[in-house]
């Protein structure tokens, strides 16, 4: 009775320690693998599947699991606590950049408001928006979307010259002028 129940003790430990190692977080690869076995003096080959320091790795017997004998038998490593903080993990991945909206301050001119927000991916504009554009009239409304449509979105004038030097749009001066001075602002705020 007492073998039954160190039994199924040790293998409820073994398992336990199995998901720890293949399913916590941050562990790194190296927890997984055997350590490397120094070769034993007197030219004593190690069993197979172990790695030497400074040799080449030995293809693994295929001796079936019953006949092998109980030195040839692989061992359980224990978790450890400690994890390793001082070496990074090595990525193959570019860093993602990071995306965040700039919002400009609100211009006023004698036709209405102006507020411009861009969305910066890394260091590079990605998207203008016109928050706010002057909309009294249907004159400045009309003007207004001139004035949007030629500087905003993904494919405007803004993305694609990376600055607040957009040409002025015919007509709607005051309205392009207040677009800069927005433009401009939240620009120097992303930096």
């Amino acid at each position: 009775m007492r073998r039954a129940l160190l039994a199924i003790t040790g293998l409820a430990a073994g398992t336990t320690a199995l998901v720890v190692l293949k399913g916590s977080p941050g562990v790194g690869q190296a927890a997984h693998e055997p350590p490397a076995v120094a070769a034993p003096s007197g030219g004593a080959t190690p069993p197979a599947g172990t790695a030497t320091l400074g040799a080449k790795p030995r293809a693994r017997a295929t001796t079936p699991a019953a006949t092998r004998t109980p030195s040839a038998r692989a061992t359980t490593a224990r978790p450890t606590t400690a994890r390793p903080t001082s070496a990074p993990r090595a990525t193959t991945a570019a860093p993602r950049a990071t995306t965040r909206r700039v919002t400009g301050p609100v211009v006023e001119n004698e036709y209405g408001n102006v507020q411009v927000q861009i969305v910066v991916s890394g260091t590079r504009i990605v998207d203008a928006v016109a928050l706010e554009l002057p909309q009294e009239t249907a004159q400045s409304d009309r003007r207004s979307e001139q004035v949007d449509g030629r500087y905003s979105g993904p494919s405007g004038q803004v993305v694609q010259r990376q600055s607040a030097e957009v040409d002025t749009v015919s007509g709607a001066t005051a309205t392009s002028e207040s677009y800069r001075r927005s433009l401009q602002a939240a620009i120097d705020r992303a930096r």
